[in-house]
């Protein structure tokens, strides 16, 4: 699983049948502390993500698992938007404060 901030949308008006309808998303993956590490990626959101938020992806053929996927030719999926993360006992993470930061 990877963390991952929602950057922005990607818009294709052609692509395969078995994605007509899948919001594809622009990710850059972060560390716990929000951190950007790695390249961008983009994912098919199955759980109705928005621009700015912390999520959760898997990557290959995990990402063809979920009930928006299965059976698609899909390498990433968004399957979770975070709330809290805790780590040491101690919140690092915490969605309503990221949301007032921004």
């Amino acid at each position: 699983m990877i963390f991952a901030r929602v950057t922005g949308n990607v818009v294709c008006t052609l692509k395969d049948e078995k994605l007509v309808g899948a919001k594809l998303m622009l990710l850059q993956p972060v560390d716990v502390s929000g951190t950007p590490k790695g390249n961008p990626l983009i994912a098919v959101d199955a759980v109705g993500a928005g621009e700015g938020e912390l999520v959760l992806v898997v990557q290959g053929s995990s990402a063809r698992q979920t009930s928006r996927t299965t059976g698609n030719p899909v390498d990433a999926v968004i399957f979770a938007i975070v709330d809290t993360v805790e780590q040491g006992g101690k919140t690092v993470f915490k969605k309503s404060a990221d949301h007032a930061a921004r």
